[in-house]
């Protein structure tokens, strides 16, 4: 079985948030898009955080509205076998180079991890600078099955990484 690999990051140099999932299902790989199985909650709990109805745009739209916010997405995985898209059925990981990109976002302020796997594959893969905020949230896979309003109250959090800090100019010509 060829491994699977991850999405290239979806970031700029004013991500605030950068949210890292585990690595794209076979619904995500088929449509080439990030959370691309239609049961996954990701789209509805993200657009939630940040006050725009995600799911009613086109996926392009989808990205551009969540860097306009200030919100990256990548993957903790750079590549792996695994039979389905179950992150229990990972063998053979490949970590992504989390410290290259995140030390390329001078504006990070707080990594979110969407689920378990990703947390712990992440924080053990992660040197970080001080004054980033690690959170981690229920999986927004439909295979986790806490109800969506449950996953929603944890994913709230985020929404107060999203907002420049006052006082504090950005490092990053507009």
């Amino acid at each position: 079985m060829p491994p699977k690999c991850a999405f290239d990051p979806v970031v700029d140099a004013n991500s605030r948030l950068l949210i890292l999932g585990s690595l794209p299902g076979d619904a995500s790989l088929r449509a080439g898009q990030y959370y691309g199985h239609p049961q996954n909650g990701f789209w509805r709990l993200v657009g939630g955080a940040i006050g725009v109805d995600l799911t009613a745009l086109p996926y392009p739209d989808r990205l551009e509205a969540l860097k306009a916010e200030g919100v990256g997405l990548w993957d903790v995985i750079a590549s792996a076998e695994r039979p389905g898209s179950l992150d229990g059925a990972i063998r053979n990981a490949e970590a992504a180079d989390l410290n290259r990109l995140t030390g390329s976002l001078p504006c990070l302020r707080a990594i979110a991890f969407n689920g378990a796997t990703a947390a712990r594959i992440g924080k053990r893969s992660l040197s970080l600078r001080a004054g980033i905020d690690l959170i981690d949230l229920p999986s927004s896979s439909p295979a986790y099955t806490r109800p969506l309003a449950e996953k929603a109250a944890a994913w709230s959090v985020l929404a107060r990484f999203l907002r420049p800090v006052e006082g504090v100019r950005s490092r990053v010509a507009p």
